[in-house]
């Protein structure tokens, strides 16, 4: 019998690629809404009690909405919006950061996916700390570019207008009141005593995300170089395929540069390691729109589905 499973917010960039990635699936059988009736409250809770998975692809409050319409005890739900992903009774959907983690994912009813940005600075961050090399305590900062999709619609038309803005055309820095809405999550999942202090940038380009981390190597327990957080972060991610540590090194392969867009398309992530004895630069590399948002979504699904995790999914 196939999964029957509703996109609430399908017209949107991250349902779109959700939708996108059960195409060649056999598996799944998608229940669509009419386009004119997608805001109907009414209609949106038929179709979600119809499901056995319903993803909310929508603003926080629109899905704390969808939410409330459950009636059906079997429904399952996974949320791609902000409005669960610190609340109790969710599961954290990142599975690779622990066994934890994973389980409440493959038994839960309510999914909660990482935000892009939440992603790369967690995949950090959260073995460090767990491992006791990274104090809670420590004043973690973090910069980010990002392609500009993971702004939505309404960006995007911006970026992609024939007569467009000249300011476009360079990175721009934003959330310059350290109020960025991932950094809640950003702080819970990972146990530090206050918020990262964290710089998004918006780049000229449609996909990809790089998030960088530095660390005094003095602040740090245990004596560390960038070899022993390379080694620490190879060991700890060695078993997941959506997570590649990269060699040690591989930075000058490109000359020495990491480009935000490389791994746009795909639906891992990569982690380098890079720096000196005195300071140590980690950083994550994947797709805003894969690992970061739809990508994530799906492989949750996989595992609610006991299916394998990367399935209809670019690895």
């Amino acid at each position: 019998m196939k999964t029957k499973i509703f996109i609430d917010g399908s017209e949107g960039t991250t349902g779109l690629r959700i939708h996108e990635r059960f195409a060649a699936r056999d598996d799944i059988e998608l229940i669509t809404i009419d386009s004119e009736k997608r805001k109907d409250t009414q209609e949106r809770g038929r179709l979600i009690n119809e499901s056995d998975i319903t993803f909310l692809c929508l603003p926080d409050d629109a899905a704390r909405e969808s939410v409330s319409l459950v009636r059906n005890d079997h429904v399952k739900i996974i949320d791609t919006s902000t409005a669960h992903r610190t609340e109790d009774g969710w599961a954290y959907g990142f599975p690779e950061l622990s066994g934890t983690h994973r389980q409440k994912i493959r038994e839960g009813k309510r999914i909660a996916v990482p935000g892009c940005y939440a992603t790369g600075f967690i995949s950090l961050i959260y073995p460090l700390v767990s491992e006791g090399v990274l104090p809670k305590d420590y004043p973690v900062s973090a910069f980010a570019l990002s392609g500009y999709s993971g702004a939505g619609k309404k960006t995007i038309g911006v970026y992609e207008a024939p007569e467009r803005d000249k300011e476009l055309d360079a990175p721009r820095e934003y959330a310059l009141t350290q109020k960025h809405k991932h950094l809640k999550e950003m702080q819970k999942v990972t146990g530090l005593a206050r918020a990262p202090l964290f710089s998004p940038i918006i780049c000229d380009y449609y996909s990809g995300m790089l998030l960088t981390a530095p660390f005094y190597a003095d602040m740090l327990s245990g004596g560390q170089t960038p070899e022993k957080v390379h080694g620490l972060l190879e060991a700890y991610y060695k078993n997941e395929p959506f997570i590649k540590v990269m060699p040690f090194g591989k930075e000058a392969d490109f000359g020495g540069f990491l480009a935000g867009n490389a791994c746009a398309g795909w639906d891992g992530l990569e982690i380098y390691v890079t720096g000196n004895e005195d300071r140590i630069l980690v950083t994550s590399r994947f797709d805003n729109l894969g690992k970061g948002a739809s990508g994530g979504a799906v492989q949750c699904m996989n595992i609610v589905l006991g299916c394998r995790e990367d399935k209809g999914l670019n690895l």
